[in-house]
């Protein structure tokens, strides 16, 4: 029989109340979860604004050690309500460091593991590292109760070195929770297309599927363009929203015939790692 699972992502805007916040997600989880899905993404720091556009030490306040967090304690026994896994994005505080870091909450509402963000950018709007330290956990994949899903936050998703980690490690789906939109310093560009091209790639070139989620909304004048996402493993979409809608949008894949096809198209077969020494730095 062969293996499916129903994945789906979450759109929406979010404001300075958090419990407000964890509310949104909590009934758009129960949405799709409705719809018969079975790992549901949130987008990335939903627990707030996303405050990193500036930098403000006042904002340290709200991390929390991730067991913790009022995110995972509010959100994982909705896990287990509903039998979903729940990919939660977090601010985290470990003693003295702090994080941009997601937890994965299985669908009997147990913590698999804590990812921390690997790649930080800093630039004009998205100052990440006066905040986040560069993750140390290296890349992650877990076993679910569903499947193995590989989970990059936001920045992660423009390299390809990390969803082909997380495909070495076995991933079966790959997710991006994010947060995204204008350029203050550009106001001109839109980085939509080519933040859609970027992971189509990824589905392409290892044929999985890849999900992202995306918020919505304008804060303090930079607007974040949606546009969430589901790809199938030839990089066509299975469906996607606009850039101001809230909701979800829910997808069914095949995982078995996923797989056929991944070892047919030979791209793991055929891989060279003899010659990507400068991958690494080594010649």
């Amino acid at each position: 029989m062969a293996r499916t699972l129903r994945i789906a992502v979450l759109q929406a805007a979010f404001g300075d109340d958090m419990n407000l916040n964890i509310e949104t997600v909590a009934r758009l989880t129960r949405d799709a979860a409705k719809d018969g899905a079975q790992i549901i993404l949130p987008p990335e720091l939903f627990q707030g604004p996303y405050f990193c556009k500036t930098e403000d030490t006042a904002h340290f306040a709200s991390a929390y050690p991730y067991k913790e967090h009022p995110v995972v304690t509010k959100l994982a026994p909705l896990a287990a309500e509903l039998g979903a896994v729940l990919p939660l994005s977090i601010f985290e505080r470990d003693g003295q460091e702090y994080y941009n870091s997601l937890v994965v909450v299985d669908a009997d509402g147990s913590l698999l593991d804590l990812y921390r963000k690997s790649h930080i950018p800093d630039g004009p709007g998205y100052e990440e590292k006066f905040y986040f330290r560069p993750g140390d956990t290296g890349f992650k994949v877990w076993d679910t109760k569903f499947g193995k899903v590989g989970v990059g936050i936001c920045w992660d998703q423009w390299f390809p070195e990390a969803a082909r980690a997380m495909m070495l490690m076995g991933a079966e789906v790959l997710f991006y929770p994010t947060a995204i939109g204008t350029e203050p310093e550009n106001p001109g560009l839109d980085t939509q297309p080519r933040w859609r091209r970027a992971m189509t790639g990824h589905a392409v070139s290892n044929v999985v599927p890849v999900a992202a989620a995306n918020r919505i909304g304008d804060e303090g004048g930079q607007s974040f363009y949606g546009s969430s996402f589901i790809l199938d493993d030839g990089g066509d979409f299975l469906g996607d929203m606009n850039r101001t809608e809230e909701g979800f949008i829910a997808a069914t894949l095949d995982l078995d015939e996923i797989a056929e096809k991944r070892a047919g198209w030979g791209f793991f077969r055929d891989r060279r790692p003899d010659l990507y020494g400068r991958l690494t730095g080594n010649r």
